[in-house]
């Protein structure tokens, strides 16, 4: 079971998401139906919650008292527009880092991640609606407190995120062992977005394919990859390194 906070009972969750509460992930019973469970739904689909039809045993691992067949995830943070993130640090003059994560399931990595990203002056992560870690009190408890700081941006389309910070001018750069190029040759000292992959599959093709510069840390050893999380902090240091190599403000 997630250890995430929870509530149960189609009205209370109902009540939950019209009071404007965080909902990380909500599991509907298979067979709910009915003029509430309709409700529900719609609700969910207007507010972009991410929804999930689930047997009943799903549900009863969360209680056993009697969850009407709805059981919600209560997320620990409060999540961001990528659309309201990148225009206000244009306006504060801020030198942009943003942090993608792409398909990254394992709480201790996504955890381990934001606490590098916190102290490397990382000012955003961005992470897509489905296939990727819930921000709960287990995530913020690894992170040691710095998701509690650092905004988390969750969109419906990763792949659409990353068009949209090209656009605003940044460089998108994939850590992916498919790439020839090492990773300190590329300049992080302009708007930066570092994206990182799930360690199985790596980075989507449909993301892959947007980004400008695809890199890849050296490896000298046996084992043919680093843990995620020790590749992103890698990747994370060569921009503070560069940045503060040329004079710039990191934070």
């Amino acid at each position: 079971m997630e250890s995430n906070e929870y509530i149960f009972g189609i009205h209370s969750v109902i009540e939950a998401i019209e009071a404007g509460k965080t909902i990380d992930k909500l599991y509907i019973k298979k067979d709910l139906h009915g003029d509430l469970a309709i409700r529900l739904v719609k609700l969910a689909r207007e507010r972009g919650i991410v929804y999930q039809r689930v047997p009943v045993e799903k549900l009863n691992k969360f209680t056993r008292k009697n969850h009407q067949g709805v059981v919600a995830l209560i997320s620990a943070v409060a999540y961001y527009q990528l659309s309201d993130i990148v225009p206000a640090l244009y306006e504060d003059g801020v030198l942009p880092f943003i942090l993608v994560l792409d398909g990254i399931t394992d709480v201790r990595n996504f955890g381990a991640m934001a606490r590098t990203a916190e102290c490397c002056g990382v000012n955003a992560i961005v992470i897509p609606q489905r296939g990727s870690v819930s921000v709960g009190a287990d995530a913020v408890k690894t992170s040691a407190g710095a998701l509690l700081h650092l905004p988390v941006c969750r969109e419906r389309s990763l792949a659409e995120a990353v068009s949209y910070l090209k656009e605003c001018g940044y460089t998108i750069v994939a850590a992916t062992e498919k790439s020839d190029r090492n990773y300190t040759t590329v300049p992080y000292t302009g708007p930066v977005a570092i994206v990182m992959g799930a360690e199985d599959i790596g980075i989507s093709p449909d993301v892959l394919k947007l980004c400008d510069a695809p890199v890849a840390i050296p490896m000298f050893g046996h084992i043919g990859s680093l843990n995620v999380g020790v590749a992103a902090g890698v990747m994370m240091y060569e921009v503070v390194r560069q940045r503060l190599a040329d004079n710039l403000e990191v934070l």
